[in-house]
Formats: C-alpha cells, structure tokens, sequence
C-alpha cells in the first residue's frame, strides 16, 4: 500500500478470505472496518488481531445484499474514521444447485449479495475516495464466472456479472485516481467449502492439488498478498482486470478426446 496511513474497508471479512484480506492490509499500515452479517464473534476476533498491530479497527454488522446495509456501512466507516481508501469486495453467498432446482430467490439472493452490493458499494465509496485523493476497489470472483461448475450455476452468474461490474468500475473510477480490478482465486480451502459437497467430499480436494501444476492449493493468504498490491501505486496501471490465481489449475486442457 502506499507509506500514508489507510482506511479499508473488507466486507465479509471475519473469516476465511476476508480475515486475510483484512489482517494483511492492517500488517500494511491500514485502520480497518471489519464487515459481517450474521457472525460477530469471528469478526469481533479478526478485530481485536488488528489492535494488536496497533491499528484501529472497528465492526460493523450490515447485510451488504440490501441498500440499507451498504448505506449503514459506509456510514459507520465514514463516522468512525472520516473517509475510505480502500473498498474489497470480499462477501459472498449462493444457493448450490443443479440448474433444473434453482429457484427465483436464489437468485436473487445470490445476484445482490456477490455482484449488485459491488456496484452500489463502489458508487458510494468513490465520493469518500475522490476526497482523499483517489483509491483502490478489489473484487472477489471465482473461476466459476467462465468455467462450468457443480451446482453453480447463479453463483457462477453473479460472478460473471461481478466481472463485468470490474471493468466498467475501472474504466469510469479511473480519472477519479480510483483503481478497480478483481482476483479469481481457484479452490481455496477454507470453512466455505463445506457448503459444497462435491468439492470438500469423496477426495476431490486431493484431486484438485494433483491437477495444479504449483502443486497445492490457493491459501487465504496467497489472496491476500495478491490483493495487498492491487492496492498499491505499482498495479495503478492495472485497471479493470481479472487476475486468475489459481496455481495454474485452469490452464491444462483435460477434456476427453473421445475414445
């Protein structure tokens, strides 16, 4: 990050992903704002670890699918440090289904949370960042916004749409000195995986460290190092992107050639 002192914001961001975001951005100097919706006691925990760096952090409980909780928190972040410098995108739900079981309110759901709350977000963050003199917004996707994935189908929609959000951020936030990218970690093992069978069951985490050429998993922390520079002045040229982080999983061609 830049040498002055930094305001963060990272929704989502008690456990998993988000904890490492956060922890990894107040390791680079940053107050930060520590965002949930239905858990405090690990958000109250990512917190009090970032105290204990000697940076400021407060806990805001707002549900990020609804405009009443992005307006609740950008409010509670201005109100308790007076602007934004950096807005992740982290937070994310779904309904995991085959696509003949999915319903209206899953999608739903799945659509505000992972890719509306993205745009609304960003539009009311980017006032707070122009006045301070610019910023920087990383958004979390998943390899499943191109790629064909069990049961995931309105996931992996949002996280297309969430893709497209990115690009249109950064190309209309940049004269701002606003920076917007996204990063696509593959499978990372973290507590979420539990709400996938077909990932976290019958050895197909096994599997997946086999099928990637770096030769194991994504960690949290593989993440939060990505998007620790995504918030620097060296990635100020990188605008509108999707980094795919994934140890090179998705790039060897395995389909079957037919027998």
């Amino acid at each position: 990050m830049d040498s002055d002192p930094k305001i963060a914001l990272v929704t989502g961001s008690g456990r998993g992903i988000g904890r490492a975001i956060a922890l990894r951005l107040a390791q680079g100097g940053a107050d930060m704002v520590v965002n949930f919706f239905r858990n405090r006691a690990p958000a109250e925990a990512t917190a009090e670890a970032i105290r204990a760096m000697g940076r400021r952090a407060v806990v805001v409980k707002a549900d990020v699918g609804e405009p009443e909780g992005m307006e609740r928190l950008l409010a509670e972040t201005l109100a308790a440090f007076g602007g934004l410098d950096i807005l992740i995108n982290n937070a994310a739900s779904g309904y995991n289904r085959p696509v003949l079981e999915q319903k209206v309110k899953g999608w739903d759901w799945t659509l505000n949370i992972n890719a509306r709350s993205a745009l609304f977000l960003a539009q009311g963050a980017a006032p707070l960042m122009a006045a301070r003199g610019g910023g920087y917004i990383v958004n979390l996707s998943s390899p499943g916004a191109g790629r064909v994935m069990p049961e995931y189908v309105v996931v992996g929609a949002s996280k297309a749409a969430l893709e497209a959000v990115t690009r249109y951020l950064g190309v209309e936030l940049a004269p701002l000195n606003i920076t917007v990218n996204a990063v696509s970690p593959g499978v990372v093992e973290t507590e979420a995986l539990q709400h996938f069978a077909t990932i976290s069951q019958g050895g197909v985490l096994a599997q997946a460290v086999a099928a990637t050429p770096a030769g194991r998993l994504v960690t949290p922390e593989d993440v939060a190092e990505l998007v620790a520079f995504l918030c620097t002045p060296a990635a100020r040229m990188i605008v509108g992107q999707t980094i795919m982080q994934d140890g090179g999983a998705t790039l060897p061609f395995t389909a079957a050639l037919g027998s």
